[in-house]
């Protein structure tokens, strides 16, 4: 049965599985978490039949090999458009405090959904204009028997496919790395000496990368039941320092296109740097390639480009962050610190079968 409209009911009540102790996210009133919902929402993400032309799913450019992140340096739409930004990674994101690049207005889940769905500048599912046609795709025994599963009816609408989609990637939780391992289950031999020295640095006001990436989720964009703080997790890190009125390449100037703030300019949320070896390449631009040139960036405190059309010396951007002001490291303890990285890795998430496509399951 094909609608727009809905009213929301839950069935079995989620278990998140989180360590004793561990915080819950926030999770909308009208959208409670149910095993049922998740799996419909599961379904959804890995099915192509929700782009209006049929080419790319929501896992097309959130790929689960790879943390829900993709490999391109920005992503491309459905329709071949390609995006001025790259995909940021799906984890752990129940915990975000803000959902996307450079919008501090998006706080949930549900909201986020409805810009890859029905955006049209860029497109990336390319729904607008095209609803009734994907919901019909849509109306099959299959569907009809996970929709009545999640809601008490076989009712098909977006409503509901946005509350299934957000349960889903509610779910997609990381919490088994070696530092989970070392810092959560109290296993002394769950990281290396190498990267605990990587640790004692990266948490050390020298380098300062606590800061904005601290906390249990490694990013200052975090909130749940026992931390409300409304913490403005978005810098400017330095990356570019161009000529002209803004300092900044105008293709995108991060959250002064927001807020008109001009302070703004140049300012990206924090991402989570869970699983951030298996996320390159790096930045809202995907313009720095691996996490060893990462490192460097930060220790010469921003990037001086020096030829090609956005020449200028980052580091003296007038609207860079206080944190990022570089350090010096010898090359070994680049690798601890980069060895310490590579210890937020969690390989049980990126195989795990609940969060696996399920057509190929069913084949």
């Amino acid at each position: 049965m094909v609608s727009c409209g809905d009213t929301t009911t839950s069935n079995e009540p989620y278990d998140w599985k989180f360590p004793q102790g561990f915080p819950k996210p926030f999770v909308p009133a009208d959208n409670p978490m149910s095993v049922e919902k998740v799996e419909l929402g599961r379904h959804l993400f890995y099915d192509t039949r929700l782009s209006a032309n049929q080419v790319q799913s929501c896992a097309s450019c959130h790929l689960q090999s790879k943390a829900f992140s993709e490999p391109l340096v920005t992503s491309i739409g459905s329709t071949g458009q390609v995006h001025r930004r790259n995909a940021q990674a799906l984890v752990n994101v129940a915990f975000n405090h803000s959902l996307t690049w450079a919008n501090d207005e998006i706080f949930t889940l549900e909201r986020q959904i409805l810009l890859p769905l029905f955006g049209e500048e860029p497109v990336e599912m390319g729904v607008t204009g095209h609803e009734f046609e994907i919901l019909k795709r849509l109306d099959s025994p299959l569907y009809q028997s996970l929709f009545e599963d999640a809601f008490g009816d076989d009712e098909i609408n977006f409503d509901r496919i946005v509350k299934a989609l957000a349960s889903f990637t509610r779910s997609l939780i990381s919490l088994n790395s070696p530092f989970d391992q070392y810092a959560y289950q109290m296993k002394d031999n769950a990281l290396t000496p190498s990267q605990l020295r990587g640790m004692n640095m990266f948490f050390s006001e020298k380098l300062e990368c606590h800061h904005c990436h601290g906390g249990f989720n490694f990013t200052q964009s975090t909130t749940h039941e026992k931390q409300q703080l409304d913490l403005r997790a978005f810098h400017n890190t330095g990356l570019y320092n161009t000529a002209g009125k803004y300092n900044y390449p105008e293709l995108d100037t991060g959250l002064f296109e927001a807020s008109a703030k001009m302070q703004d300019v140049g300012r990206f949320r924090t991402p989570t740097l869970r699983n951030v070896a298996l996320t390159a390449p790096y930045m809202h631009d995907g313009s720095i390639a691996t996490l060893e040139q990462v490192i460097e960036f930060y220790a010469a405190g921003g990037r001086n480009i020096t030829d090609g059309k956005y020449v200028g010396d980052g580091r003296l951007n007038p609207h860079k962050s206080q944190f990022v002001k570089g350090f010096d490291l010898d090359e070994q303890q680049k690798q601890d610190l980069l060895a310490f990285l590579h210890a937020l890795s969690d390989q049980d998430f990126i195989v795990n079968p609940a969060f696996s496509n399920p057509f190929e399951q069913r084949n």
